[in-house]
């Protein structure tokens, strides 16, 4: 079997630094004979990048696709865990809006998105699920940042896949999401299991070193982007650079093996 591989480069500015990561991994290649690319990034509060998904770089995710990948549509879509704000006032205030208004692609809401029902018999946290159908219908490159997690130990790119669980089965009333609070490390697993990302493009710029929402930043910064198409892999070398054992991560141990290979991963400095 062939090794799974996260491509690492200095960050040099979005459009270079985007150019050169998803040149090197071929990414044309993965998303050939795919009509649409949902592009999903992490919008959990109004709150200004390392918390959230900085759009610069999803606007060069964008002029990519565009200038090098047959698709015919883009969309960027998300659902806010925020109890206090909508999705729709998040990307107004980070700059979605008005992005995906200059760069002619779709925004949709993932809390309030159609879903279809799952099951699966080798899940015992979530033995249905609700998810929006367009995820499950598209190519889905998840764009996660870089922090730690005060119940999940990080949030990266499987842990940004709870963005589209919708509200309406997954609110247990702390936030829009709050169900999965109980077994954590399964929930985001066998959410995984159920649908994981097709590729992620990592923001390891700046990163928070103890929390998703507060705290300190990276001291230094780490000033890296990452790509992969194995969500294991590069979950395991993000936990790297925040200074933590993927193995002692629960549901990236559970993963590994199973939805990508963290063990085994080659990492490629660009």
């Amino acid at each position: 079997m062939q090794k799974s591989k996260v491509f690492v480069t200095e960050f040099i500015g979005w459009d270079e630094t985007v150019s050169r990561l998803l040149d090197s991994a071929k990414f044309a290649e993965l998303v050939q004979g795919r009509e649409s690319v949902v592009i999903k990034p992490n919008l959990v509060e109004p709150a200004e990048p390392p918390i959230t998904t900085p759009v610069g770089l999803v606007r060069s995710i964008i002029r990519y696709l565009k200038k090098n990948c047959p698709v015919k549509k883009i969309v960027v879509a998300e659902g806010a865990g925020s109890i206090k704000h909508e999705t729709d006032e998040i990307f107004e205030v980070l700059g979605y809006t008005a992005m995906a208004k200059e760069e002619k692609v779709e925004l949709i809401d993932l809390n309030s998105a159609k879903t279809v029902r799952l099951t699966r018999k080798d899940c015992t946290r979530w033995p249905e699920m609700h998810l929006p159908s367009i995820i499950m219908d598209n190519f889905l490159l998840s764009v996660p940042v870089l922090k730690a997690h005060s119940l999940a130990d990080v949030t990266l790119t499987m842990k940004n896949m709870l963005g589209a669980a919708p509200p309406s089965h997954y609110n247990a009333g702390s936030w829009k999401k709050s169900a999965f609070h109980s077994r954590i490390q399964e929930a985001i697993y066998e959410l995984n299991l159920y649908r994981t990302p097709d590729f992620t493009v990592l923001d390891a710029t700046e990163g928070m070193s103890e929390a998703h929402l507060w705290g300190p930043k990276c001291n230094p910064p780490p000033n890296k982007v990452a790509v992969s198409a194995d969500p294991v892999a590069i979950d395991a070398y993000g936990t790297q650079v925040l200074g933590r054992d993927w193995r002692k991560i629960g549901h990236i141990k559970m993963a590994d093996g199973i939805l990508g290979n963290a063990e085994t991963a080659d990492i490629v400095q660009l």
